[in-house]
């Protein structure tokens, strides 16, 4: 039998990288005086500080059969490479706050985040049994939130 892929443990990497957004989002309301823009980055950081409260209520009610890889280390490996890409690995939130100059770079950055958030999601799915339903609302509002900023950058690509 191969490694043992188990639902917590991917909750506590969803969880880190919902951190990680919330953090970056922060940051980057804290560097613009435009107070729609920080209004913005202020209501994105506050969306994901609910989405780790809620994965934080998921994780602690998880008790479900662990799911055997195909081979040795399939689901882990898959699961850490979504969670160890560049924007997460490479990156930390105080260099994408610097690297965030104008307000459509931020956008820009945010929808990335935003898209990585539903991949994410989405590859976790299919191990939530019980928790399906939540994972999928999170999902949804993820979505609302690619909307939201891809509708922003267009406005400020005018």
């Amino acid at each position: 039998m191969g490694n043992l892929f188990n639902a917590a443990e991917v909750m506590d990497m969803g969880i880190e990288k919902e951190k990680k957004r919330r953090d970056f989002y922060g940051l980057v309301a804290g560097s613009f005086n435009d107070k729609e823009m920080k209004g913005l980055f202020t209501n994105l950081r506050d969306w994901e500080e609910e989405h780790i409260k809620k994965f934080t209520e998921i994780k602690k009610s998880v008790k479900e059969p662990e799911a055997t890889d195909s081979y040795p280390g399939e689901l882990s490996d898959y699961i850490k490479s979504l969670v160890d890409d560049r924007l997460y690995k490479e990156v930390s939130p105080d260099s994408f706050s610097k690297n965030v100059k104008t307000p459509l770079s931020a956008v820009q950055y945010g929808i990335g985040f935003e898209k990585d958030a539903i991949l994410f999601f989405r590859e976790i799915l299919p191990f939530m049994g019980a928790h399906k339903d939540a994972v999928q609302k999170l999902i949804n509002e993820e979505k609302r939130h690619v909307v939201y900023l891809t509708e922003l950058k267009k406005r400020l690509e005018r």
